[in-house]
């Protein structure tokens, strides 16, 4: 049965989840619902913004939109990493039951995420025209595009503490919460969109204007919610120890720069891709936007197996540890299992719902079919990988990362490609999930992360 903690001086956090004893399985099931609902969300959100976009603003304003939405992933990209190491932080400490050392990373976090978030805002503001040019951005969507970049930025505020609150419940085991946040953004910018777009003909200027307030309306009320509630215990921000900034710089870096070479890496792949002309370029598109449905019980698990094993790590319970670590996988290869069969199945419907082209239809289809066998072991390595971040192993994770990135998805998916056509470019993708997938087997048995300790014994 999953118990809850209530901890000296935090009298209102029955709430919580407590991971270090109760039934793994079900706080396993209970927890990653949650944010695989939460990831879902979030993806429709996209896509809703570029229908409305797409169907009242037309091609133009769609792909000027696609340009800035690059610029704005990339500091996404670098917000989640962050957010990774405050999962790290953040979830030892509650497995520590250490309310002091939690209060002061918090006020740590909230002090160095508005800086950045401040930062990050006037500077982008200030280059986005810079920023653009370096995409090649055409003359013609340039304005449109700037507009977007801009307002974007000026919402960056929201955007960092948006995405921190629901990374500290989770921390603490409240994967609930976040997802209420999420669906009022959600609902907000589906029914203020349109307002915005065509009904105050503020064009794509609207859009962007309603992405900030769907994304500001959920901060703010996320915010007054943990507060009222008392869900975690943040306070008036003062100057953090630089003992603490350290730390977090130590992990939060190369956490971000995780996703950099993820982003990188696929960017790559999309070059073995156009070689083989237009239609396997459109279906591989299609595919990909399948693929991403496909990763969100897997990216869920490894966020869920982050904060589970995270609070056992803070403990130093290592059999736990494994314990969390074994059912979760258990529980990837029944969900990937079931995701693969049903793309297997579907995937020719799936790919038709976004193109039409026969041609490219064909290949999207066929990548599909052949990618069905490998899910379970893309969502290995993000198990393991979550397990391994959870210790404080980032620079580990990020040489992984690179490992299974360029030194085997995109030499296979080349090496694949060259012999057996467009086909191999799934066959060389499933096999680096393979390959990699042992690799991150290897380093979770034999590698020196157990030994990572982030904060002093507690007494």
């Amino acid at each position: 049965m999953v118990t809850y903690g209530v901890e000296k001086g935090w009298p209102d956090m029955q709430t919580q989840f407590s991971f270090t004893e109760g039934n793994i399985f079900k706080q396993l099931v209970q927890f990653s619902a949650p944010i695989m609902l939460t990831n879902l969300l979030q993806t429709s959100y996209q896509l809703v913004d570029s229908l409305w976009i797409g169907n009242l603003l037309g091609a133009s304003a769609l792909g000027a939109v696609s340009i800035s939405g690059a610029i704005v992933f990339t500091v996404l990209s670098f917000v989640i990493g962050m957010n990774n190491a405050a999962l790290t932080i953040l979830s030892q400490q509650k497995g520590r039951r250490d309310h002091a050392g939690l209060k002061r990373y918090l006020n740590a976090f909230v002090v160095m995420f508005t800086v950045m978030s401040v930062s990050l805002g006037v500077f982008g503001y200030l280059l986005s025209e810079a920023l653009l040019g370096l995409l090649g951005t055409p003359a013609s969507m340039m304005a449109e595009a700037k507009a977007y970049l801009q307002i974007n930025f000026i919402g960056m505020l929201f955007l960092f503490g948006y995405n921190f609150i629901s990374t500290v419940l989770r921390a603490l085991g409240d994967s609930k919460t976040p997802l209420m946040f999420v669906m009022i953004a959600v609902l907000l910018n589906v029914v203020i969109d349109p307002l915005f777009i065509a009904g105050f003909k503020l064009g794509i200027e609207g859009a962007a204007i309603a992405t900030i307030l769907s994304q500001g309306s959920a901060f703010v009320i996320g915010l007054v919610y943990v507060l009222r509630k008392r869900l975690a215990p943040f306070d008036i921000p003062s100057k953090p120890a630089a003992k603490d900034i350290r730390l977090i710089l130590k992990l939060g870096i190369p956490s971000g720069l995780q996703t950099s070479v993820i982003s990188a890496g696929s960017a790559a792949i999309m070059s073995v891709v156009t070689q083989f002309g237009g239609a396997v370029v459109a279906g591989y598109g299609a595919a990909q936007r399948l693929d991403r449905l496909v990763m969100l019980p897997a990216q869920a698990l490894g966020t869920a197996v982050n904060s589970m094993a995270g609070q056992n790590i803070g403990i130093r319970n290592w059999q736990r540890v494994s314990a969390v670590t074994k059912y979760t996988l258990i529980y990837n290869f029944l969900v990937m299992g079931v995701m693969g069969l049903c793309i297997f199945v579907f995937a020719e419907f799936g790919v038709k719902l976004f193109i039409d082209d026969p041609e490219a239809i064909a290949f999207g289809s066929k990548y599909l079919k052949i990618m069905a066998f490998f899910f379970p072991f893309l969502g290995v390595n993000f198990i393991l990988n979550g397990v391994v971040r959870a210790a404080g192993a980032m620079y580990q994770v990020l040489v992984l990362n690179i490992l299974s990135f360029w030194v085997l998805r995109f030499p296979l998916t080349s090496l694949f490609s060259h012999f057996y056509g467009d086909t191999g470019i799934a066959i060389g993708m499933g096999a680096s999930f393979v390959v990699s997938c042992l690799f991150a087997s290897l380093y979770y048995r034999y590698g020196k992360w157990r030994q990572k300790q982030l904060f002093a014994k507690s007494s």
